[in-house]
Order: structure tokens, then C-alpha cells, then sequence
């Protein structure tokens, strides 16, 4: 019996073109290779079955009992690579099959999960898996095949495309104000109620860009500190004190007038560096396809600006 395990797929397709042809040359020029190389292809094949497979004269190239009884098993396997190919074809035109997504918890809530009915809308053979964590993921590591990450971009090895900048706003609800009337300038903001995110690197700082362009940090102390953004959201719209997010947390709140957007005229953060909003996916010669399908998707929803930001 043929040890197909030393045997490649060319050589397979070789074997089936001489057994129909019968004759080396005849191959050699449909394929556009030497004769010389498909006889050494046979012969390797010849090795691994341990038995000839054709009688060779300077007339013909006669099969023998050995490849009529193989032939049959090699059409079958040739046919099944053929069906493999069109599937994968068919697959390349249009997004199909599994799609693993990993998002920040609450990115994800707010513009991830909305928007996945209209992505299957577009692509029904699509099968979307979604995950959302803040913890720390690896794309070369993780399963995901697309992983929606807001941060500063480092990594090289990675592709990335940026779909925007994040901003933050500082804002409390109408009520908070009328208690404890509005800050006319950042000193007076550590007099006020602070409402901060505390994450597994502690507080975020409050930063807020000077007149020389430099970021100056405002400390605060907390009445409410929380690693659950949207719990510090609840407690802002509840009048508990002021906030400092991120323009998609917080835009809806803003332009219904849920918050209200304090010392508009400054520029906050909590990082000095740009805080970029990124599709990412580990670095490969061609993007699949499901991932392009769905970055150009969410692209085009988010829009241009983005739909959250506040002007």
C-alpha cells in the first residue's frame, strides 16, 4: 500500500495525468515543467508504494495492475481537494463562518452589541462570538480574531486600524450644579465632589492640557471611587458629584442633557499620551476576511466623526 504520508498533492495530480496520458512528455508540456521532473515525480511515488506503476518503453508508458487498482483512490482524493478548493473560494467571496471578537466591557455594551444585528444583516452566514473584558489581552496569544482596544499603539507586530481618537469630558448632572454651582476654572475642582474610576492600576488621573501645551495633573479625593464605570455614570446622573469619561460614555448623557459638559473651553485626560480606539488583529500577509468585513462595517457606522463625539 502507498505511504501517502511522503507524498505531496502535486505529485498525486502528476500520477493521474501520466495514468490518462501515458506518456511523461505529454505532462511535462500541459504543466510547463520538465519531462525529467515528472518522471522523478513517479518514481518517487513508485518508491513509496514499493512496486513500479507504469512499464516504460520508447513508445508508451503502460500503467500496471498496481496503478489500475490505485487510480480509483487517487481520483477520489483529487476530487476532494478540488471541492476543498471551491469551498474555500466560495469563503473568500463572501464572510462566512466563525468570527471571535474581543472588546473593552463596556465599549462593547454601548457601540459593539448594538451593532452586531446589522453586521449579521449584512453577512447572515457570519457566526459572531463576542467577549468583553478590560483585562489585558495578547492578540498573538488570544483566540480572537478581531480585538476592539483603546490605548496607545506600540506593538509592531500587530496590525491596527485606528478608527478614532478618544476624548474626555468633565461633567455632573444639572442637579449637582444647582447644589454646588458650576467650577469657573480647574483650581476649583478639588472643592467639588469627584466621582473617579479606580482600575487595577489605581485611580485614573486627572489631567488637564495648560497653556504651554503641557499636562498639568488637578489631584482630587474621591467621595466615590469604583472599578465599575457605569456605576460611577449612574451615580454622576444621580446629582453625586462630577466625572471625568470618555466622550462614547458619556456623548448620549451630554447632548440629552443628562450631564452637563464643564469648563468646555480645556482639554482633559488621563493619559498624556493620544488614547486611540483600534481594530486589531495579529500581523499576517492577508487580512481574513471576516475581519475586513467586519472593521469596514464598523468604520462605516461610527462614521466620520465619530457618532458619539460632542462638539
Amino acid at each position: 500500500m502507498i505511504d501517502l504520508s511522503t507524498i505531496n498533492i502535486r505529485t498525486l495530480l502528476y500520477f493521474i495525468a501520466v495514468y490518462d496520458a501515458q506518456s511523461f512528455s505529454e505532462v511535462a508540456r500541459r504543466e510547463g515543467v520538465s519531462a525529467s521532473r515528472i518522471s522523478r515525480a513517479i518514481l518517487q511515488l513508485e518508491e513509496a508504494a514499493g512496486q513500479p506503476l507504469f512499464y516504460r518503453n520508447t513508445r508508451a508508458i503502460i500503467p500496471t495492475e498496481a496503478a489500475r487498482n490505485f487510480i480509483d483512490y487517487a481520483r477520489a482524493i483529487a476530487d476532494e481537494l478540488s471541492r476543498a478548493r471551491a469551498a474555500l473560494q466560495e469563503r473568500s467571496s463572501v464572510p462566512a463562518g466563525p468570527l471571535r471578537i474581543n472588546t473593552p466591557v463596556y465599549f462593547g455594551q454601548h457601540h459593539i452589541a448594538p451593532w452586531l444585528s446589522g453586521l449579521l444583516k449584512r453577512y447572515p452566514l457570519l457566526q459572531i462570538e463576542l467577549t468583553q473584558t478590560d483585562d489585558f489581552i495578547d492578540p498573538l496569544k488570544s483566540p480572537a480574531d478581531l480585538i476592539f482596544r483603546i490605548g496607545t499603539l506600540t506593538d509592531s507586530s500587530l496590525r491596527a486600524r485606528i478608527i478614532g481618537t478618544q476624548r474626555y469630558y468633565l461633567a455632573a448632572s444639572p442637579e449637582y450644579l444647582a447644589r454646588h454651582g458650576v467650577p469657573r476654572q480647574a483650581s476649583e475642582i478639588v472643592r467639588h465632589q469627584c466621582l473617579v474610576y479606580k482600575g487595577s492600576s489605581g485611580p485614573n488621573r486627572w489631567l488637564m492640557k495648560g497653556e504651554s501645551g503641557e499636562w498639568i495633573q488637578h489631584p482630587v479625593t474621591p467621595v466615590l471611587s469604583s472599578n465599575h464605570a457605569e456605576s460611577l455614570r449612574i451615580a454622576a446622573l444621580d446629582g453625586m458629584g462630577i466625572v471625568l469619561f470618555p466622550d462614547w460614555l458619556i456623548a448620549d448623557s451630554l447632548k440629552s442633557g443628562a450631564l452637563v459638559r464643564l469648563l468646555p473651553e480645556h482639554e482633559f485626560a488621563i493619559h498624556t499620551e493620544p488614547q486611540h480606539i483600534a481594530a486589531i488583529y495579529p500581523n499576517a500577509r492577508q487580512t481574513p476576511l471576516n475581519v475586513r468585513a467586519a472593521i469596514d462595517y464598523f468604520v462605516d457606522v461610527f462614521g466620520s466623526p465619530l457618532y458619539w463625539q460632542v462638539e
